[in-house]
């Protein structure tokens, strides 16, 4: 049994790690233009899965791995500061929910637009104790995804 078959679902963002020495360094270790950490999602269709975070995050694409089917198999966005990493799933690497929390600007609009692209309302814009303005949605693949705003 792998490692990952012992995970529990939904993860709270799989990650790649491209150093497991110490990673309070200096020294860069992943390539340019790529974060430290990344959320991968294993998704069914990725092209759908980049459409819906470039429509709600405004991400931007900065990588399409197209299989010999000419489907994208491996897909990355940059949303802010972060890369996400996606592949399409396969029996071997079975579809899985992710849940990853996001800072943006303004959570009410965000929320409505990730709702008019097919998401599904889990938690409904609130002011938190905090100091956090937060809400939660589900996209099409059952991936949570939770945003927040710093409250002044």
């Amino acid at each position: 049994m792998s490692f990952s078959s012992k995970l529990p679902t939904p993860l709270l963002c799989s990650f790649v790690l491209l150093n497991n020495k110490n990673m309070n360094t200096t020294k860069r270790v992943a390539p340019a233009g790529s974060t430290t950490l990344c959320p991968y999602l294993m998704v069914p269709i990725v092209e759908s899965q980049i459409d819906f975070l470039v429509k709600a995050f405004d991400a931007r694409v900065t990588n399409e791995t197209r299989g010999a089917d000419g489907n994208i198999q491996h897909g990355e966005v940059v949303i802010g500061d972060t890369n996400v990493m996606m592949g399409r799933a396969s029996e071997q690497y079975p579809s899985r929910t992710t849940m990853c929390f996001v800072y943006v600007s303004n959570v009410d609009a965000l929320h409505a637009r990730m709702l008019s692209l097919g998401a599904t309302e889990i938690m409904a814009p609130d002011n938190r104790p905090y100091g956090m303005r937060e809400s939660g949605v589900r996209d099409l693949f059952g991936n949570e995804w939770w945003i927040a705003q710093l409250m002044a």
